[in-house]
C-alpha cells in the first residue's frame, strides 16, 4: 500500500527546498518573467508578429533560462541578448549580466558587460531600432551603459562576498583540525608517558628474573622478554612522541580539586563531586577527565564569569559519566572573551579516541557539558 508523506515530513522538505540554491534559482526567473510581463502590452502592439500570449511564452521561455545561470550563466546570457535585438526587452540582461558576475567572477562580468555594449551600440546603428530608446547616441547610452555596469558590478560584489565566506570556512575548519592534531599529539604524549612507564618498569623486572634465572633453561626467555619491552618502548617513543620535546603527564582525577581552587579564584566556585568507583580508573582515563574538566570550567569562568558550576564525576555501569554544568549570565559579559573556538573540538577529539561520546548544550538558562567513557573496569 503506498504511503503519502505526512504534513510535517512535507513541510521539512519545503524548508530544505526554500533555502536551496535551486529555489533561488527559480525565484530569480519568476522575478525577471513578472517584470518583463509588464511589457507584453508593448511587444503585442508592436511590429514583431507576437500577440500577447505567444509574447508571454517566449518571455517564459527566456526567463527559464536563468534556472542555468550557476551552472551555465552564458546561456541566460545569450538568451538575453537575443531579446534585446529582437523584443528590445532589457530586463533579462540585468538578471544575466548579475549572474556571469556571481558565478564567474571579475574578468568574465567585464568581458560580458563589454559585449552587451558593443551588440547594443550595433543595435542602435539598426535602422529604427533604438526609436522608443532615445533619439541620440547619449541618449540611448545613458540607458544601457548603467544597466550593464550596474548588474555586473552587484554580481562582482556578491561573488567577491562569496569568497571571503568560503575563506573563513576554510579558516575554521583549518583551526578545528589543528586543534584535533594538537590534542591527538596531547593523547600520544599522554600514552607514553603512562604506557611506556610500564613498558620500563617490564624490562627491569624480566632483567632481575634473567639474573635469579641465571644458568637455568629459563633464563634466556626472561632475557628476551626484557629486549622485548626495551624494543616497544623505543618504537613507542619514535612513532608517538616522534623526538619531540616531552610533556608532563596530564594529572588524573587528583587535579580535579585544584582545578576547582583556580576556579574558584577566578571568581566562579565549583561545586565538585567524584565517585569513589572512578578512582580506579586507568591512567588514561583520568588523564581525560582531567583534561574535559578543564576545559569545562575555563569556558565557565570566560563566558559565565562570577556564577558557580557544578562538576559530578559518577560510574554508571560500564560508562563514566563526566557532567558539568554552569547557568549563563543574562547580559553576555563586556568585554567579550577571547575564544579560538577549539576547546570543544578538542575534548571531543579526546573523548571519542577512547570510544566515548560527548555532547555540548544550553538548556534550563544554562550550558552543560555530558562525556560517556568506557570504564575500563571488570563489572560484576
Amino acid at each position: 500500500m503506498l504511503r503519502l508523506p505526512t504534513v510535517p515530513a512535507l513541510r521539512r522538505c519545503a524548508d530544505r527546498w526554500a533555502v536551496s540554491p535551486r529555489a533561488l534559482d527559480v525565484v530569480a526567473a519568476l522575478s525577471a518573467f513578472g517584470l518583463m510581463c509588464l511589457d507584453v502590452p508593448g511587444l503585442a502592439r508592436a511590429d514583431n508578429s507576437l500577440t500577447g500570449v505567444t509574447a508571454t511564452l517566449v518571455l517564459a521561455a527566456g526567463a527559464a533560462t536563468l534556472v542555468l545561470r550557476r551552472r551555465l550563466p552564458w546561456v541566460p546570457y545569450l538568451v538575453a541578448l537575443v531579446l534585446m535585438g529582437w523584443l528590445h526587452e532589457l530586463t533579462m540582461i540585468q538578471f544575466a549580466l548579475y549572474s556571469i558576475g556571481r558565478y564567474r567572477g571579475r574578468r568574465a562580468a567585464v568581458a560580458a558587460t563589454l559585449l552587451y555594449v558593443g551588440v547594443a551600440y550595433a543595435l542602435f546603428q539598426t535602422p529604427g531600432w533604438p526609436a522608443r530608446h532615445g533619439d541620440t547616441l547619449s541618449d540611448f547610452l545613458s540607458l544601457v551603459v548603467p544597466i550593464g555596469v550596474l548588474a555586473a558590478g552587484v554580481g562582482i560584489a556578491a561573488y567577491r562576498q562569496d569568497l571571503v565566506r568560503a575563506l573563513e570556512v576554510q579558516r575554521r575548519e583549518a583551526v578545528a583540525r589543528q586543534a584535533v592534531q594538537e590534542e591527538r599529539i596531547s593523547v600520544g604524549r599522554d600514552v607514553h608517558d603512562l604506557v611506556g612507564r610500564e613498558l620500563t618498569v617490564l624490562a627491569v623486572r624480566a632483567e632481575v628474573l634473567a639474573v635469579r634465572a641465571r644458568g637455568e633453561s629459563h633464563q634466556k626467555d626472561f632475557e628476551e622478554l626484557a629486549d622485548t619491552a626495551r624494543r616497544a618502548h623505543l618504537m613507542l617513543n619514535e612513532t608517538i612522541v616522534r623526538r619531540a620535546d616531552r610533556e608532563a603527564a596530564t594529572p588524573g582525577l587528583e587535579g580535579l580539586a585544584t582545578l576547582a581552587v583556580e576556579s574558584e579564584r577566578m571568581g566562579s566556585p565549583v561545586e565538585l563531586t567524584v565517585a569513589t568507583e572512578a578512582k580506579a580508573l586507568s591512567p588514561l582515563r583520568q588523564a581525560a577527565v582531567h583534561r574535559v574538566v578543564q576545559e569545562c570550567l575555563t569556558n565557565a569562568a570566560k563566558h559565565a564569569p562570577g556564577l558557580p558550576a557544578t562538576v559530578a564525576i559518577t560510574v554508571e555501569g560500564p560508562d563514566l559519566r563526566i557532567e558539568v554544568r554552569n547557568p549563563l549570565p543574562r547580559t553576555p559579559p563586556d568585554p567579550a572573551p577571547v575564544s579560538t573556538g577549539t576547546g570543544l573540538f578538542s575534548m571531543e577529539e579526546r573523548v571519542t579516541s577512547m570510544g566515548g561520546t560527548l555532547k555540548a548544550r544550553r538548556e534550563d538558562g544554562g550550558y552543560a557539558v555530558t562525556a560517556l567513557l568506557p570504564t575500563g573496569l571488570a563489572t560484576r
